[in-house]
């Protein structure tokens, strides 16, 4: 029985923290505006439009996916049992994975930004939520 809740609450995690990335992303726009012709609808419009993008642009990315899986790996904390650190390192790599995957995609983003993301975004706060849900 175990087993099985702690396969739910990873699923829960994935699902959640997901949800919380998608909700930053859609409005990062509005508090960021995009230059003139970026769409970052499609992968296409940000290949096409990458060049475009100055720092700033890049903050609620980084914040997305950090905070997508801060929420994930807490949630998934939280509702596993015992409060073992699994769920939670499941969900951090699930979303590094995510995060690799889209560095493949858009080698036109910047080193700098691909590197940060990678490094800070996703293990460190996958621990980060396992340490507060697990309290």
């Amino acid at each position: 029985m175990k087993k099985f809740r702690n396969i739910l609450a990873t699923i829960a995690g994935l699902v959640i923290g997901s949800i919380a990335n998608m909700a930053l992303i859609m409005v990062s726009g509005k508090i960021i505006p995009l230059p003139k012709g970026v769409d970052n609808t499609t992968e296409e419009g940000i290949k096409a439009g990458m060049h475009l993008l100055e720092p700033q642009h890049f903050i609620f990315p980084f914040l997305a996916h950090a905070f997508g899986t801060f929420v994930g790996a807490f949630v998934a904390t939280k509702l596993s049992f015992p409060k073992k650190s699994t769920p939670a390192f499941i969900i951090g790599l699930l979303f590094l994975i995510g995060g690799i995957t889209m560095v493949v995609k858009l080698p036109e983003s910047p080193y700098w930004f691909s590197g940060i993301d990678l490094i800070f975004a996703y293990i460190p706060m996958a621990y980060i939520g396992y340490l507060l849900g697990k309290k």
